[in-house]
């Protein structure tokens, strides 16, 4: 009990907000009116039940007048609920995708701010955060349209009990039993009836299904690492191509499917259980309340209509009573999906807090506007907090050039410190502001966008001259893509290497950073056209600080010095 009641705790803090939020007035309304079409949809759930026993009472006295009557009031019930259940729809559809669209905002802010994204992955595997993709674009969809679609159905269902109860409770009407040796008077002996009938039903049917929670979180696991493979195998799909790596790519996605298969027999054996319960209780549910309601009728105690008033009376209350039941395997998807995208959050608020606390473990970053960047006492170290590097202590002034070097591979750890991507290590980093940092990484991110607007990430194309482009384009020499600029296609795929560090190269010219950091981000030119390039970014950008980490020997020369890391 008490962890359901943290973990509805947890979803309410991180989903419930969605009412007090921006637009808390459009929101409220909906919900309000979401509520009211609910009691409405009751109240002719109700009136239809007293047409159906005026109905078979018509028909039983043979009165011709009685049943158009009933035609007429038919044609009204008609009108009344499709009006009512489209307006229902409605208002719901608009409180779904609001919801959704709140959350989902919430938890990408959180997620694509301050390299989220990218630390997450070197949490400790005590945390749950595999397939953030997955957990984003479909479990926030399930827990808000599920949580949306459970709610509304038990407060229906919580309003039918009331409804219907009073209805049955009034028609059962007092019955005697009598055992011989004792009578028993029993008042509303329908309604007891069908508690002890909901009731029973309940317990086995949680008994069968009870296996249907833990199916359903692992097939939804498997379905999410699936898509992750595929989308890797997508994104990487040139370099398999070029190694030969399409048998050993299919057998691992094949291998990542055969896991949903094992997880898909297992769900089908909890729905089995299920379907067994579920066949068998909806027969008894047919025949039940007419067998218990039928020697009153033969007694002529109540008439036909008031016979079949009650059968409908006694369904709606149990099936009001079965909400349980009824929704045990959606209840276990959308509970689920819940847990998947808390785990997401909660892992990204662990980073946050500690990331925000500064510690002796942890390589502290102060943005003082200086001109230079100031290290003092810094280490980097490993996620598990393995030492990886020298103990730094340096100044690299403004426009000066620097050569990182380094055996350990902790030069792009310590790029990535500056970046405040990497806080694991010690010591104080004293920077420029953020804005005046430029990071050029082994292959530059090109959106699946116009080779314009590629070009110009992260700024928009609108702040972009398109004769800077241009210019820019053929100073890299790749003049041949001016003319490809507004095109739009997948170009990591399409662009050889060397072609992509060039419009790396471009990016930078656009940019004008005062301070740029080159992550083997031109080593797949050869070294004459490496150092060109760098000999184009000083003749562009002269006041521009530079620091490099490169393979290439013939880079050496180009630098006024080399940093040891």
């Amino acid at each position: 009990m008490h962890d359901k009641n943290r973990f509805f705790i947890q979803f309410l803090k991180l989903a419930g907000p969605y009412w007090n939020s921006e637009h808390k007035a459009a929101i409220r309304i909906n919900t309000l009116m979401l509520i009211i079409l609910t009691v409405m949809q009751i109240g002719l759930a109700v009136y239809i039940t007293e047409w159906n026993a005026a109905l078979f009472d018509a028909l039983e006295q043979r009165s011709m007048a009685g049943l158009i009557k009933q035609i007429g009031l038919l044609i009204l019930i008609f009108a009344t609920s499709i009006s009512v259940t489209t307006s229902h729809l409605l208002f719901k559809r608009r409180l779904l995708i609001g919801w959704r669209t709140w959350l989902t905002e919430k938890v990408i802010r959180q997620w694509m701010a301050h390299g989220r994204h990218y630390q997450i992955g070197y949490l400790s595997s005590g945390y749950d955060h595999d397939n953030p993709d997955g957990r984003i674009a479909e479990d926030i969809r399930i827990a808000t349209e599920d949580a949306i679609a459970l709610s509304h159905s038990l407060f229906y269902s919580i309003l039918m009990l009331g409804s219907f109860t009073k209805i049955l409770w009034d028609l059962s009407g007092r019955v005697i039993f009598d055992f011989g040796f004792t009578a028993i008077p029993v008042t509303g002996y329908l309604v007891w009836i069908a508690v002890s009938y909901a009731i029973s039903a309940a317990i086995l049917g949680w008994w069968m299904g009870k296996a249907m929670t833990k199916a359903t979180h692992a097939r939804q696991t498997k379905e999410a690492e699936f898509r992750h493979d595929l989308i890797a195998a997508q994104a990487n799909s040139q370099a398999i191509a070029l190694i030969r790596g399409e048998f050993v790519e299919q057998e691992r996605l094949l291998g990542a499917f055969r896991a949903i298969i094992a997880t898909y027999a297992q769900q089908t054996a909890a729905w089995k259980q299920i379907q067994i319960f579920s066949s068998g209780y909806s027969v008894a549910s047919m025949a039940l309340p007419i067998l218990v309601g039928a020697p009153r009728y033969i007694a002529g105690a109540i008439s036909l209509g008031m016979l079949m008033q009650s059968v409908q009376a006694f369904q709606h209350m149990v099936s009001a009573l079965s909400w349980p039941v009824d929704n045990m395997a959606q209840i276990a998807k959308w509970r689920t999906s819940v847990e998947r995208v808390l785990a997401l959050v909660n892992a990204l608020a662990h980073l946050e807090q500690g990331f925000n606390t500064q510690n002796a473990h942890q390589v502290t970053i102060n943005k003082t506007g200086q001109s230079s960047i100031t290290l003092a006492q810094v280490r980097i170290a490993s996620a598990d907090g393995e030492n990886l590097s020298l103990t730094i202590n340096d100044e690299i002034k403004a426009g000066e050039r620097v050569m990182i070097t380094d055996k350990s591979g902790a030069g792009g750890l310590f790029f990535k410190a500056v970046a405040e991507l990497w806080p694991w290590g010690s010591g104080e980093i004293r920077l420029p502001p953020q804005d005046a940092l430029f990071f050029m990484p082994p292959s530059p991110y090109l959106p699946a966008k116009s080779l314009y607007e590629s070009i110009c990430y992260p700024l928009t194309k609108e702040s972009c001259n398109q004769s800077l482009v241009e210019s820019a384009l053929i100073r890299v020499g790749q003049q041949e893509l001016v003319k490809q600029l507004n095109k739009v296609a997948p170009w990591p795929q399409i662009l050889s290497n060397e072609q992509q560090q060039c419009l790396g190269v471009a990016r930078v010219l656009l940019h004008r950073p005062q301070w740029l950091f080159i992550q083997e981000a031109l080593d797949s030119l050869s070294p004459e056209k490496e150092v060109k390039m760098l000999e184009l970014i000083v003749q562009e950008l002269p006041l521009t600080g530079i620091l490099t980490i490169t393979s290439q020997p013939g880079a050496e020369a180009f630098h006024q010095r080399a940093l040891a890391i």
